[in-house]
């Protein structure tokens, strides 16, 4: 009975060791929680802070990835609205402070030197997996926050984007509602094969002209950014695969065409990360996987932003970037 109790006594040290572990060297146990949203489909809940993997992640009251903010603007706020996905988000492998709303932020430090504003904000809006109906229902719940700028960064996959849906939000393993009741459990989650909600498959299916409701909420975003009196700047990063020789698949070059109209009718200010990552030497390293970026892919976009709202704004003698 003795050596049982000693064995279970081993035992319980053991799993509160790796539990520890656990918790303090990678941030199991505690990720970022998701909320479920008719509209937008869901939310990164307000509130919340955590380290993942030693990245900070903070959530402020309004789902952004950002601190804390008033929603009206003080005059001297120099305030610019990032809207995106994972890309402007960053995820669990972006630290707070390397996001592309942070590096856009110490881009924009030039501003203050005109002696008309005394602090930068950078908002970000944005969750994994988000399209561009997503980002036009969070605008139009939450309103532009009295930013001078709104950018809506996209990628080529978003312009296929479906309909916001909160069916992730608690079933699956990457929109958590709740933290799980130990790191342990957490982490054999990890090692199972991945299992997507069965009904996503509908959501997958969705019919109609889709490359269109996306490029219709594109449109949407530019003109409630306009009707609010802020500048707009939509921004398209690459697939990894898009870059090189090869470049877009046939449908992906007939959606772009699409969105390039789009922009040259309505008068869109529009990036194309496409040839600018395509004159980079090494392409490759702007990215940490097929589509998200690398630290230096997020330096390469944040400061070709800066570079167009310096512009824009009419503050510094940048030049704007009309590739496309």
């Amino acid at each position: 009975m003795k050596v049982l109790l000693v064995i279970l006594g081993v035992l319980l040290v053991l799993v509160a060791g790796v539990e520890v572990g656990l918790r303090l060297l990678f941030g199991l146990g505690k990720p970022p929680i998701y909320i479920a949203d008719e509209q937008i489909g869901y939310l990164l809940a307000p509130n919340q802070k955590t380290t993942r993997m030693g990245n900070r992640i903070a959530i402020n009251d309004y789902s952004m990835r950002s601190d804390e903010i008033t929603p009206e603007r003080s005059p001297s706020t120099l305030r610019v609205l990032l809207l995106g996905d994972s890309i402007v988000n960053g995820g669990w492998w972006t630290d707070q402070d390397q996001t592309l709303s942070a590096l856009l932020a110490a881009q924009l430090a030039p501003f203050k030197s005109q002696k008309e504003f005394e602090q930068i904000e950078v908002l970000n809006a944005s969750a994994n997996s988000w399209g561009p109906r997503n980002e036009l229902a969070y605008l139009q719940r939450f309103g532009t926050f009295n930013a001078q700028a709104i950018v809506l960064v996209i990628n080529t996959d978003d312009l296929f984007a479906t309909a916001p849906t909160s069916l992730p939000v608690g079933r699956d393993r990457n929109y958590p509602s709740h933290r799980p009741p130990l790191a342990l459990i957490e982490a054999i989650s990890r090692f199972l094969p991945y299992e997507s909600v069965p009904e996503m498959a509908a959501v997958r299916a969705e019919g109609g002209d889709r490359v269109g409701f996306n490029l219709d909420a594109i449109h949407q975003v530019y003109k409630l950014s306009k009707e609010a009196g802020a500048e707009f700047l939509l921004v398209m990063t690459p697939l990894l695969r898009e870059i090189g020789e090869k470049g877009p698949r046939d449908y992906e070059i007939k959606a772009r065409n699409r969105l390039i109209g789009l922009t040259q009718d309505q008068q869109i200010p529009y990036i194309d990360c496409l040839p600018i990552f395509n004159n980079q030497p090494t392409p490759e390293s702007l990215y940490r996987d097929h589509i998200h970026l690398s630290p230096q892919g997020n330096q390469q976009v944040s400061d070709v932003i800066a570079r167009s709202l310096h512009y824009q704004l009419s503050v510094t003698s940048y030049q704007p970037i009309t590739d496309h």
